[in-house]
C-alpha cells in the first residue's frame, strides 16, 4: 500500500490524515503477513485508528488478528512493533498491551498538513471527481402551510448532505418532491376556493381571518393558507357531506377533470413562501418535481400495468388494488399495499413508485430523507418496486422527531413551532448578543450579523445530534451561543479572520495569507497545543469521505466545535502576534490554516463563515 513519500518535495497530498494512516498500515501489514495473516492491506488500513491523546497518535488492536495466529495479542503486538523498521514519519512504533502505537513525527506533519490546506484553501477536503450520478431528495414537505421546526430537521440533514457529497465528488441533483394532489391538498384547495362568507363559522374563527377575509401584506402564502387547515380537517372529519364535496373534488383532481393550473396555484404560493423560509437557512433545491405530472403523462397507469402481472397482485372484491408485501416488514395484520382505489383512481404509493422510477432512469444512486414515521411507506415502495418489476432500491435515511416538551408536534392537531417563528427569535436574540460585543458596528451590520448568527444557530443545533435520535426542542438549547453551537464555531473562525487582518497591518483591510511553513520554521518541539491543532485539521477531507460514504452528517457539527475548541486552547497557552520572532511564522500559518478549514466546515454544514462578530 503506498504511503507518504519521505522526500519532503513530494506532492502535495489533499489528505494528510489519510495518507499517515495509510503509512502506518503499510508498515504493520508486510510483518503480519510474514506470521502467516491472511486479510488485506484495505482491512489492516480500516483497523488504524486514532490513538489516546496523549497517549498514542495512531493504534491497531492485536486482538482479532492474534487469535487464529495462536498467539496472544501482546505477543503478536510486540513481535510486529519490533519488525517495524525506523521511517521519518514515526518518532516511535511500540507494543502496549494488545495494540501496536504509533506517534506521529509532529513537524514533518505540521509541514504537509498546513501545506496541503493552504495550497488547496476552499478545495482542501475536495474529493477526486467521480462518475456516478447521485439524486438526493429532501423535505418535500407537503404545501398545506408554513414548515414547523420537526420538518426542518429533514431538510438541514438532506442539504447537508447534498453538500458533503459534492464537495467528496459526486455529482449530486437535490430534489424537491411536490405533493400538489391527494386528500390533504385537495382540502386547501376546497376551502379556499368556497367564498370566505361562505365558509362553516368555526372554520373561519379558528382561521382567525381579518374581517375583509383578504391576506394581510405582511402575512407569507403558507402562514396565511395554511391557518384554514387544521380547523378544515377537524369540520371535514365531523361533516359526512363536507368529506364527500372533498372527496369529489381530490378525484377531480387526480382523474384530470380539473386541470391542473386550477389547483396548484395555491400549492405553488404555499411553496415559494416555504422556500423563502428555507433560503434563511441556506437551504436550496436543484430541481421541483410535482405529483401530479405522473398521473397526466401515463407514468402511473404503466406502473398499474407492470404490478397487475406480479404474483404479489391483489383485487379486492371492492375492486382496490394491492400488492402483498408480508415479507417487506409490514405489520402481519396488514400485509397490504394498496395502490389503486375502487373507483380506479390511484394512491398516493402508485405515484411515488412512478417518481422513483423516473429517478433511476436518470440516477446511479437514489437517497431518499424520510422520517422515522415513513419506515413502513418506505417498505410499502419496496414492495410496490418489486411487483413492477424494478430491482433497485432508493438508500433511505431515516431521522427522528423533533417534539415539544409537551409531546410530538403535529400539523393536523395545530400543536407545531413554526420554523419562521424559529428564525425569527433567533435573530431578536443574535442582534441582542452581537450588540452587546460590538458597540462600533452599524444597524445594518448588526442586522446582516444576527442573521446569520441566529439561522446558523438552528441549523446546527438540529444538525449536530446523529440523525437517529429524536431531539426535544427547547429554545434555551436552540438558540445558545455557547458551548455546541453555531456561533461558538463562527466565532471562533471570526476571531481567526481579525488576528490575521491585524497582521496584515489593520482590522478594516484584507487578512494576512501566510505562506505553508518550512520544516525548519516549525517549533522543535512544536508545543501540544499546536499539534493538538494540526491533528484536528489534518483529518478534515477524511472526515468528508466518511460522511459521504456513511451519512452521518452530525459529525461535521462535532469536528466544528472540536476545531473551534482545538483553536481556544491554542489562542489561551500560546502567543500569536506577539510571539518570538522564531515561531511567528509558523503560529500565522496555523492560524490562517485553521481559519481555512472552519471556514470549509461551515460551509458544507450550510453555515456563514463570518469574517466579524
Amino acid at each position: 500500500m503506498p504511503g507518504i513519500e519521505a522526500d519532503p518535495g513530494s506532492p502535495i497530498s489533499g489528505d494528510p490524515w489519510k495518507d499517515v494512516r495509510e503509512r502506518a498500515a503499510g508498515l504493520l501489514y508486510d510483518p503480519l503477513a510474514a506470521r502467516g495473516w491472511k486479510g488485506t492491506r484495505e482491512e489492516v488500513l480500516r483497523a488504524v485508528e486514532p490513538g489516546p491523546e496523549g497517549h498514542a497518535d495512531l493504534a491497531m488492536a492485536m486482538f482479532r488478528i492474534a487469535k487464529p495466529l495462536g498467539l496472544r495479542p501482546d505477543e503478536l503486538a510486540l513481535e510486529v512493533a519490533k519488525a517495524i523498521p525506523a521511517v521519518p514519519e514515526f518518532t516511535q512504533v511500540q507494543a502496549e498491551g494488545g495494540f501496536v502505537n504509533f506517534q506521529i513525527e509532529p513537524r514533518l506533519f505540521a509541514e504537509r498538513t498546513l501545506a496541503s490546506v493552504l495550497t488547496r484553501k476552499e478545495r482542501f477536503g475536495q474529493g477526486n471527481p467521480r462518475p456516478e450520478r447521485v439524486c438526493v431528495e429532501h423535505t418535500s414537505a407537503n404545501p398545506t402551510g408554513p414548515l414547523h421546526i420537526g420538518r426542518s430537521r429533514n431538510t438541514v440533514i438532506g442539504d447537508t448532505l447534498v453538500r458533503v457529497l459534492k464537495m467528496a465528488g459526486w455529482s449530486v441533483t437535490s430534489q424537491f418532491y411536490v405533493d400538489d394532489v391527494g386528500r390533504q391538498a385537495a382540502m386547501l384547495v376546497w376551502i379556499w376556493t368556497t367564498p370566505v362568507e361562505a365558509w362553516p363559522p368555526e372554520v373561519r374563527e379558528a382561521a382567525k381571518l381579518p374581517p375583509d377575509g383578504k391576506r394581510p401584506p405582511d402575512v407569507k402564502a403558507d402562514h396565511w393558507y395554511g391557518r384554514a387547515y387544521p380547523p378544515t380537517a377537524a369540520y371535514v372529519k365531523e361533516h359526512p357531506e363536507a368529506a364527500r364535496s372533498l372527496a369529489e373534488l381530490s378525484e377531480n383532481m387526480e382523474s384530470g377533470k380539473l386541470p391542473k393550473e386550477e389547483y396548484r396555484r395555491i400549492p405553488q404560493e404555499i411553496l415559494g413562501a416555504i422556500l423563502a423560509s428555507l433560503r434563511r437557512m441556506n437551504a436550496s433545491f436543484d430541481e421541483f418535481v410535482w405529483e401530479s405530472d405522473f398521473l397526466f403523462d401515463g407514468s402511473v397507469e404503466r406502473v398499474a400495468e407492470k404490478v397487475r402481472t406480479s404474483p404479489r397482485y391483489h383485487r379486492t372484491e371492492d375492486g382496490a388494488e394491492a400488492v402483498e408485501a408480508s415479507d417487506m416488514g409490514l405489520p402481519k395484520e396488514s400485509p397490504w399495499v394498496y395502490f389503486a382505489r375502487s373507483d380506479g383512481t390511484f394512491l398516493y404509493p402508485a405515484r411515488d413508485v412512478a417518481y422513483h422510477l423516473q429517478k433511476f432512469s436518470r440516477f446511479d444512486r437514489v437517497i431518499d430523507i424520510l422520517g422515522e414515521d415513513h419506515k413502513l411507506h418506505a417498505r410499502g415502495i419496496a414492495a410496490l418496486l418489486d411487483a413492477a418489476g424494478e430491482m433497485r432500491r432508493p438508500e433511505v435515511l431515516t431521522y427522528g422527531f423533533i417534539n415539544l416538551p409537551e409531546g410530538r408536534m403535529t400539523t393536523r392537531g395545530g400543536r407545531v413551532v413554526n420554523l419562521d417563528d424559529v428564525l425569527d427569535e433567533a435573530h431578536e436574540r443574535a442582534v441582542a448578543e452581537v450588540k452587546k460585543r460590538r458597540e462600533d458596528l452599524s444597524t445594518e451590520e448588526v442586522e446582516r450579523i444576527a442573521e446569520s448568527v441566529g439561522s446558523g444557530a438552528v441549523r446546527f443545533h438540529v444538525l449536530r445530534v446523529q440523525p437517529e435520535k429524536p431531539i426535544v426542542f427547547r429554545w434555551e438549547e436552540a438558540l445558545s451561543f455557547e458551548g455546541k453551537s453555531a456561533p461558538f464555531v463562527q466565532y471562533a473562525h471570526a476571531r481567526a479572520a481579525s488576528l490575521l487582518r491585524k497582521a496584515a497591518g489593520s482590522d478594516t483591510g484584507p487578512r494576512l495569507e501566510p505562506s505553508p511553513p518550512a520544516r525548519a520554521d516549525i517549533p522543535q518541539p512544536p508545543h501540544p497545543k499546536e499539534i493538538a491543532l494540526v491533528r484536528a485539521l489534518s483529518q478534515f477531507p477524511s472526515l468528508i469521505e466518511k460522511v459521504a460514504e456513511g451519512r452521518s452528517v452530525h459529525l461535521l457539527a462535532l469536528y466544528g466545535h472540536e476545531v473551534a475548541e482545538r483553536l481556544n486552547e491554542f489562542y489561551q497557552e500560546l502567543r500569536v502576534l506577539n510571539s518570538e520572532p522564531e515561531v511567528r511564522a509558523f503560529r500565522l500559518a496555523l492560524v490562517s490554516a485553521t481559519r481555512q478549514v472552519l471556514a470549509n466546515t461551515l460551509g458544507v454544514i450550510g453555515v456563514d463563515a463570518l469574517e466579524r462578530m
